[in-house]
């Protein structure tokens, strides 16, 4: 979106009313959900097209990255298909268009950060941002199709991400979730060790930085020293995103996840001790190919005794060139992958309530994102956005949104919040 600001569009972003002369889809192709939901928008905005509603069509990211014959073949009408990093190529594809396109409007869908070298365009609220500090992922779990799609491990120059920060906080923005497909390993490729915690002590010393939230840490190989830097800054926030997939042995292994379960259990119950009040938020696989009743009662005791105060799950899809796809049969049925997926939600359903409801009485700092339905709908540090619990304020009194307020926890539902502001 900078890129095409920077050359004379003007870009918008609301996927519910696509208008303009240009419409640009940014595709996920990583599992069977998101595939289903990118061609979804592809096929909406065709129609748009259609309808005169739009002029043009042009796709662009990770599905079109792997199925890009297939998908011209079988959605002709789209206009231009590009890959997950094409985005030069699509500038001067729009830029050799008739002028009268660069007096238009540029519609998005779904944009993703781009880097450096223009301006950050922002389509958060504006006390909010993600950060991508590398790209691709070098550890080849069976399931995954990231390497295939996105290549190698490449990590951001540190310099260039706290430039990116500071511009944004002396611009207001206050929230800094990081984001990766693999946290941990940030710096390997450029500096020859893991430099996370480097990275997110020197972004939490930057004047404006209020909150920083960890997403997509992977399990083995952790740099504990992160742990340090959570303890003892007050800004990096106590929450971690790591995906454990599951805690038999026997799926590890067949996940090819280099790591065990007892090293897996190791792990969470020194977070814990070194971070004390840290908010473990993970996601879960059943279905993978060999899992058995017994893998599934380990994981659904795992999650009882680790009590994740955010968990998601999904059933395992097969994903086309993947090592699981060459060299395992599919071979637990649908429905089984459902009951298994449905009675595990169920158990952590039990166990949200149960830890939401202790924070009843607790006094939290809060950051408010929006008013809506007679409430002030805000988040704690535990919270980031769009997928965790919100934190309910009664619109009383007007506050301000994109500010902090310390508020008292009135009440508590499975996954949300009541709260009062603390005069």
């Amino acid at each position: 979106m900078g890129l095409c600001e920077a050359h004379g569009f003007h870009c918008t972003h609301d996927s519910e009313k696509p208008e303009g002369e240009i419409a640009v889809v940014n595709t996920c192709g990583f599992i069977a959900d998101a595939k289903e939901e990118s061609i979804n928008t592809i096929l909406e905005l065709v129609e748009a097209k259609k309808q005169g509603v739009i002029e043009q069509v042009y796709v662009m990211g990770c599905l079109s990255e792997r199925y890009l014959a297939d998908l011209e073949q079988e959605i002709p009408e789209v206009d231009g298909w590009y890959g997950k990093f094409n985005y030069r190529e699509l500038i001067e594809r729009l830029s050799s268009s008739p002028s009268q396109h660069r007096e238009g409007s540029f519609q998005t869908q779904e944009p993703r950060p781009v880097g450096s070298g223009w301006e950050r365009v922002l389509t958060t609220p504006s006390h909010y941002a993600y950060i991508k500090i590398s790209e691709g992922c070098d550890r080849h779990c069976a399931y995954c199709a990231i390497p295939l799609i996105t290549g190698r491990h490449q990590s951001r120059p540190m310099e260039e991400i706290l430039e990116e920060v500071s511009q944004l906080a002396a611009n207001g923005v206050k929230e800094f979730q990081i984001i990766a497909q693999e946290l941990t390993y940030y710096g390997v490729d450029i500096y020859g060790e893991q430099r996370i915690a480097e990275l997110i002590e020197r972004m939490a010393d930057i004047e404006g930085v209020e909150w920083i939230r960890l997403h997509y840490a992977y399990p083995a190989h952790f740099p504990w020293d992160l742990l340090r830097v959570m303890r003892e800054k007050p800004n990096v926030c106590k929450y971690l995103d790591i995906a454990l997939q599951h805690i038999s042995d026997h799926m590890l292994s067949r996940m090819r996840r280099h790591v065990t379960r007892q090293e897996t259990i190791d792990m969470i119950e020194r977070m814990r001790r070194e971070v004390p009040g840290l908010h473990l938020r993970t996601t879960l696989m059943v279905g993978f190919p060999g899992e058995t009743d017994e893998d599934f009662q380990q994981l659904l005791d795992f999650v009882r005794w680790a009590r994740f105060e955010r968990m998601g799950a999904f059933a395992y899809s097969e994903e086309d060139g993947t090592y699981s796809a060459e060299h395992y049969e599919d071979d637990v049925p649908e429905d089984v992958k459902q009951r298994r997926l449905d009675k595990l939600m169920r158990v952590q359903q039990n166990i949200s309530a149960e830890i939401e409801g202790s924070k009843v009485g607790q006094v939290m700092k809060v950051i408010i994102d929006r008013e809506e339905g007679g409430y002030y709908i805000a988040r704690s540090e535990f919270c980031s956005p769009e997928v965790d619990p919100e934190v309910l304020i009664p619109a009383n009194e007007e506050l301000e949104l994109g500010e902090f307020y310390d508020v008292r926890i009135t009440g508590a539902e499975e996954f949300d919040l009541y709260a009062e502001i603390v005069d």
